[in-house]
């Protein structure tokens, strides 16, 4: 009951905040513009598909619908969603520290564990409450404005999953997502424990994120050995979710190396924090 009321009460001081609502301001802004200008060129896009696709199908209709457009919109948008997470997450603990109201909190008979699980529940919370606007933003919008109907997505080719299994689908993707958000949360929180100036851990966590997916992206024999080892290597890991069959050894796999990470950054936030000594 105690973590819960802490819990509550950082997620009060989280949202009262200005730079809390500029993710969800993002998003509510910038998604609907997306979605727009894909519907002006999903000609072009259909077209494409479709030329592919009858060489070896006779099309009906269109397959230009709101689950392709979200589709679209996670490949392209999803890897900026970090830095959105990283403006809370990264100032949860060092913007109280800048405060100088940390050390006051300090003082009251809760212990320090107690205090910090509390921090780190309520960036998990807000983390998933962006996870879950960016779904309803990019799917739900998607649908109402575009429609729905069977997905075509590319995996060994084209792969067509019809529309009660698309639903289904993207539900998985962004639990996967949301693993994956929870990751950099906890980089984020990390750094945070480490400074007393919310600057440095968003700067540091997008610097590491940037490294990874550039050393993700280079061809170089080097950085395919070290590949397997990063964190960012399965930012993609929401796409296997629409993979036919579904590729659940390898998802566990991803899964267990995100889970891996997050432990590891969380057992380095915990003893940093409850040594760490707080003099402003």
């Amino acid at each position: 009951m105690m973590l819960l009321r802490l819990t509550g009460n950082e997620l009060v001081k989280i949202f009262g905040k200005w730079r809390t609502y500029l993710g969800f301001l993002a998003i509510g802004v910038l998604l609907p513009l997306v979605l727009w200008g894909i519907s002006l060129g999903g000609g072009e896009i259909e077209r494409n598909t479709v030329r592919q696709l009858r060489e070896n199908f006779i099309v009906v209709g269109s397959i230009f619908n709101g689950f392709l457009a979200t589709y679209i919109v996670m490949n392209f948008l999803w890897v900026h969603v970090p830095f959105l997470i990283a403006l809370v997450a990264g100032d949860v603990v060092a913007g109280e520290g800048s405060a100088g109201t940390l050390r006051i909190y300090l003082t009251r008979p809760i212990s320090r564990g107690k205090i910090l699980t509390a921090k780190l529940l309520a960036s998990y919370a807000y983390t998933l409450m962006i996870v879950l606007f960016f779904a309803l933003m990019s799917l739900g919008l998607g649908s109402l404005w575009l429609g729905t109907g069977d997905l075509v997505v590319r995996h060994e080719g084209l792969l067509i999953l019809p529309k009660s299994m698309a639903w289904t689908r993207f539900g998985l993707s962004f639990l996967f997502a949301g693993a994956i958000m929870l990751v950099v949360a906890s980089l984020c929180f990390m750094f945070s424990t480490t400074v007393n100036n919310a600057i440095g851990p968003i700067i540091g966590a997008m610097a590491v994120i940037v490294i990874g997916l550039a050393i993700a992206g280079i061809p170089i024999g080097f950085f395919e050995q070290i590949r397997p080892y990063l964190f960012t290597t399965y930012f993609d890991l929401w796409q296997q979710a629409f993979y036919d069959p579904i590729p659940w050894g390898e998802i566990s796999r991803q899964l267990a190396i995100l889970l891996a990470y997050t432990v590891g950054f969380l057992v380095v936030s915990f003893l940093i924090f409850t040594k760490k000594d707080i003099l402003s």
